[in-house]
C-alpha cells in the first residue's frame, strides 16, 4: 500500500472547524497560538465564532484553511507511516509543502496571509465571477471560453476531474459561458461564492507582489515529494518552487492530471488533513479503485486509523 497526504483549499472552510483537534491535541493547539502570532489575531476564536460570511472572506478563509489542514496533520501524524507523496489544492499546496519541511510554519502563515490579501485587493473594482462545470469534457469547456474571449477574460481555472471544470474571469463573459455550458448538455452549472477570479491572468497583480514575498522566504528541497498544482509533477528545487507559487495564482490547477500521476506511480491510498471530504471526493472522480480517508477531528482520525489499520494488516 502507497499513501498519499492531501489537503483542500479555499472553500472547505466552515465554522467550528479545526475546534475540537485543536481543544483535544496540544500539538495540534500550538500551530493556532503560533499562527495567531504571527496574524495579529487569535485565529482559532475565529474558528470557533465567526460567522459563515467572515470566514468566508479570502484573507481569513486562507489562514484559517492553511492552519486547520496541518492542526489535522499534527494530531495525526505520529499514527501513519510518511506518505510516499503529497500534494494539496490551490491553498492545499501551501499546507502539503510545510509537511514536507520545505518552509518554516509561521514564515508560511505570514506568505498565506499575504497571499490572500493580495488575492483579495485583486479583484477590487473589477467584476469577476467563478463557476463550476460538471457534465461536460474539458476540451468542450476550452472550447466555450474561448467563444465569450471577446467579451472579456473567461478560461479554465481549476481541471478537477473529466466532468468537471471550474472557470473564472470577468462576470459577463463568465455568465455567457455558463449559458453556453448549459446548453452544450452540461449536467450541472453552479457560479462559486467566492471574491475573485482566482487562477486567471486578474491574479497577475498578485502574483507581482507575491513574487517580493516569496524573495524573503527561506525554501529547502522537499524530503517527500509534493506534487505542483501547476505542472502536475513533483517539485524539485527550491528555486522551482518560487517560480512556480508565484504562477499557481494565475494558472490553472491541474487536480486531474496530479491524481493520474499519483495513481500511475503507485498512490492508491489518499488520506485528506483538513475540513471536510472535497479532496477525497474529486480523487474518487479521478481514481475510482483509489481508497480515501479524512482526519477533520478526533471521530473522523480514530476512523481513518482503525481503517488504515485493517488495510496494512496491524
Amino acid at each position: 500500500m502507497n499513501t498519499a497526504f492531501v489537503f483542500p483549499g479555499q472553500g472547505a472552510q466552515y465554522v467550528g472547524m479545526g475546534v475540537e483537534i485543536a481543544d483535544r491535541y496540544p500539538e495540534a493547539k500550538v500551530l493556532y497560538n503560533c499562527a495567531s502570532n504571527v496574524l495579529g489575531f487569535d485565529l482559532l476564536q475565529m474558528c470557533r465564532d465567526s460567522s459563515p460570511e467572515l470566514l468566508q472572506q479570502t484573507e481569513n478563509a486562507q489562514p484559517a484553511i492553511f492552519v486547520t489542514n496541518l492542526a489535522c496533520l499534527a494530531a495525526a501524524q505520529t499514527q501513519f507511516p510518511e506518505p510516499k507523496f503529497l500534494a494539496g489544492l490551490s491553498l492545499g499546496e501551501y499546507s502539503a509543502l510545510v509537511a514536507a519541511g520545505v518552509m518554516e510554519f509561521e514564515d508560511t502563515v505570514f506568505l498565506v496571509q499575504q497571499r490572500a490579501i493580495f488575492m483579495q485587493e485583486a479583484s477590487i473594482n473589477r467584476d469577476t465571477k467563478m463557476a463550476a462545470i460538471i457534465g461536460l469534457n474539458a476540451d468542450i469547456v476550452e472550447a466555450i471560453c474561448q467563444q465569450v474571449k471577446s467579451i472579456g477574460v473567461c478560461q479554465p481555472t481549476n481541471y478537477n476531474a473529466p466532468n468537471q471544470t471550474v472557470i473564472g474571469g470577468d462576470a459577463r463573459a463568465v455568465e455567457q459561458a455558463m449559458t453556453l455550458a448549459e446548453q452544450a448538455g452540461a449536467t450541472k452549472v453552479v457560479q462559486l461564492a467566492v471574491s475573485g477570479a482566482f487562477h486567471t491572468p486578474l491574479m497577475q497583480s498578485a502574483a507581482k507582489r507575491l513574487a517580493g514575498i516569496l524573495a524573503t522566504i527561506n525554501i529547502c528541497t522537499p524530503r517527500i515529494p509534493v506534487i505542483s498544482n501547476v505542472t502536475a509533477q513533483p517539485i524539485t528545487t527550491a528555486e522551482h518552487i518560487r517560480f512556480l507559487l508565484i504562477h499557481q495564482i494565475t494558472l490553472p490547477v491541474r487536480w486531474m492530471t496530479s491524481i493520474q500521476h499519483l495513481a500511475n506511480h503507485g498512490v492508491d491510498t489518499f488520506i485528506e488533513f483538513g475540513p471536510g471530504k472535497t479532496i477525497s471526493g474529486l480523487v474518487k472522480r479521478n481514481f475510482n479503485q483509489a481508497k480515501t480517508l479524512n482526519v477533520e477531528n478526533s471521530t473522523s482520525m480514530n476512523e481513518t486509523l482503525e481503517t488504515f489499520q485493517g488495510l496494512v494488516g496491524i
